[in-house]
């Protein structure tokens, strides 16, 4: 650790991981729901399991987000972050809201917790990941403006670079689009519209920037190679984000409404949408090759792989296998796009801050790296969770397929729940790999703890160069 404010970005670091952890158990409650209905009911009903479970995989990669920018930065800038003690306080402000809202949803009725918050006054909720009370809302718009101006701050008083730039664009991106969650029309068409504007312009479009620039700057600690090198790659990789991705919106315009057109440049650039990714699988294995020092660390090079690999299976193999306006005719809102979701977001957002975490919680520690068997637990649960979540996917797979085949393609349609029974070894085959993929959470959670000989700290200064 090079600069003495970069140590805010450890409770980022910690909340993120728990609120990971609970994300994963509500996970485990909704899958079990699936094919025992009445598991925890009334007391968990599935849709707050589910909404509970998409609420924590945002927050805690927004966490995770934040206290990325707050490590790097400062060290990109070369200087000391604008304002530590306002990154804590929105550190405590952003949990204290986050949890109040969880408690929220488990120990109220939504229709309760929409009065209770005053959402007759700015009516924003009640629409799938947007479901936050408004008040919660204003919250986080204020939170995201401080910590802006926190890391905007620091990047303007000091150095200039790539990385950091493409990261406050990412950044500033994701707080603009989120306005649109304040935008609630009651024609369902333009509701609609606008609000993949938040979604999916967030997931392939600005938060491709963050993970981008988290990549290469890991790379470069971890590599050594030239940051000339990596920055070219850094430009082509978000160029060919932003081009395929704000367009390729419109793969999400399909059957909503709106015009036909929508239906051929969304199939056009959505296919292209999977280049970026396997770009960025080819630079992070060419960084890795070309490497001119041996780094410690060996779990956060692994992350760092390991990110790149599982982003392109994810949002780009599983994203072309229904985004062409024809076959999603079919595959629409079944388990395939419940595949597609769950491989994504792990291997583009949650292995992404995986990664940065592997690599700067043993420096926030002051030490260059965890002891080897620190590391080789960390491995293993790096396995476990990769390939638990492959498993996963194949599964829903598996089950979209035979979903589609029965309730959409055949001439004598199943209705949806019968088709839900049909389906339901899948679901027990991805309940169990889902538990396979907690107890390789649980090992990543325990290499925290495991002493042994530890790597000595990077003198002050040996990274200022690249």
């Amino acid at each position: 650790m090079q600069y003495s404010s970069q140590a805010v970005a450890k409770p980022y670091f910690i909340a993120a991981i728990g609120l990971f952890v609970g994300q994963i158990l509500f996970g485990l409650i909704m899958g079990l729901q699936y094919v025992v209905g009445d598991f925890l009911f009334p007391a968990i009903p599935f849709n707050i399991a589910r909404m509970v479970h998409t609420n924590l995989l945002i927050v805690w990669i927004l966490f995770g987000f934040m206290g990325a920018a707050y490590y790097l930065i400062p060290e990109e800038a070369e200087k000391e972050l604008h304002s530590p003690l306002l990154a804590i306080a929105l550190f405590w402000i952003f949990l204290i809201a986050g949890v109040l809202t969880i408690l929220g949803y488990l120990l109220m009725s939504y229709a309760k917790l929409a009065a209770f918050t005053g959402n007759s006054f700015l009516p924003t909720m009640g629409r799938e990941f947007l479901e936050q009370p408004t008040i919660t809302k204003v919250g986080i718009v204020i939170v995201v403006l401080g910590f802006i101006y926190n890391i905007g701050m620091t990047v303007l008083q000091g150095r200039k670079t790539v990385v950091n730039l493409v990261l406050m664009t990412g950044l500033i991106g994701l707080a603009v689009m989120f306005l649109f969650s304040f935008y609630n029309p009651s024609n369902l068409v333009l509701d609609k519209y606008y609000w993949w504007w938040v979604v999916h312009l967030w997931v392939e479009g600005v938060w491709e920037l963050i993970l981008g620039s988290i990549l290469a700057f890991v790379l470069i600690k971890v590599t050594g190679v030239d940051r000339e090198v990596i920055e070219k790659w850094l430009y082509v990789i978000i160029a060919m984000a932003l081009i395929t991705g704000i367009i390729g919106t419109g793969h999400h315009y399909y059957w909503i409404g709106t015009p036909e057109y929508w239906q051929w440049w969304g199939s056009v650039f959505s296919a292209l949408e999977p280049l970026p990714f396997f770009l960025m699988t080819v630079f992070a294995f060419n960084m890795v090759n070309r490497r001119r020092r041996e780094h410690p660390n060996k779990a956060a090079t692994l992350w760092a792989l390991g990110t790149a690999v599982m982003a392109f299976l994810g949002a780009g193999v599983w994203g072309f296998l229904h985004t062409l306006a024809p076959i999603n005719y079919y595959t629409h809102g079944t388990q395939i796009t419940a595949a597609h979701g769950h491989m994504s977001f792990f291997g583009a957002y949650a292995m992404i801050v995986l990664t940065i975490i592997s690599y700067a919680m043993p420096l926030l520690r002051g030490r260059a790296a965890n002891s080897n068997k620190a590391q080789v637990l960390e491995m293993w649960s790096f396995w476990l969770m990769t390939i638990s979540m492959v498993f996963i996917t194949l599964f829903l797979t598996a089950a979209g397929i035979l979903q589609v085949y029965l309730q959409r393609a055949t001439d004598t349609p199943l209705a949806f729940m019968a088709v839900q029974e049909k389906v339901a070894l899948f679901y027990w085959l991805r309940e169990i790999s889902g538990l396979i993929f907690f107890i390789g959470l649980v090992i990543y959670l325990i290499s925290f703890f495991v002493t042994g000989e530890q790597k000595s700290a990077v003198p002050a200064g040996a990274t200022a160069t690249n």
